[in-house]
């Protein structure tokens, strides 16, 4: 039972560190091409999309192809494995919240609309750095689609929740991320 153990979980190992760690952004459309049929937009003009600017949420769009392994096209998540984006307390709530978490990771137990969840998620962009504009634009991106309706991500306020939290060398509990404002 044991050695049937052993490669499943390297093998989601692996999986997480490509997916939300990999040093390069899955394949994404062609320009001007349809997004898919299950593909999650918003739709009110007047919703953090538009502040945010069309080429902001095209590159945020792009970013979130690093994503989608873990937490789906749609943002659903996998049950039981990588909690939803779609609907997320932890993605529309406090903005510094969704910021630390790619700066810095998740470990350990997190609830997530009512569910559990206990697993891990290496800091967005390991491997390669990721720049405060391509924070920005995955999380407004995130905080704008599937259903969110949260407020849009500027640079600066990455660039301060980065500058905080720098001395920070492990990853975030629930317990860091309800610290902080």
């Amino acid at each position: 039972m044991r050695s049937s153990i052993i490669p499943l979980t390297l093998l989601v190992g692996v999986l997480s560190l490509t997916a939300c760690g990999g040093d390069k952004p899955a394949d994404t459309a062609p320009a001007g091409s349809a997004p898919p049929a299950n593909a999650t937009t918003p739709t009110d003009s007047s919703a953090p999309v538009a502040a945010a600017g069309a080429a902001s949420m095209q590159k945020g769009q792009e970013v979130y192809g690093r994503c989608i392994a873990c937490h789906q096209q749609n943002g659903a998540g996998v049950p039981g494995a990588f909690p939803p984006l779609a609907g997320s307390e932890w993605i529309t709530g406090p903005v510094a919240r969704p910021i630390a978490i790619v700066l810095h990771g998740l470990q350990g137990e997190l609830t997530v609309k009512g569910t559990t969840y206990n697993g891990m998620m290496l800091a967005y962009g390991t491997g390669v750095a990721m720049t405060d504009e391509e924070i920005a634009a995955v999380l407004t991106y995130v905080r704008s689609s599937f259903g969110n309706s949260a407020s849009a991500v500027t640079v600066e306020e990455v660039a301060k929740v980065r500058a905080s939290t720098a001395g920070r060398s492990t990853p975030l509990t629930q317990k860091d991320l309800e610290a902080l404002p």
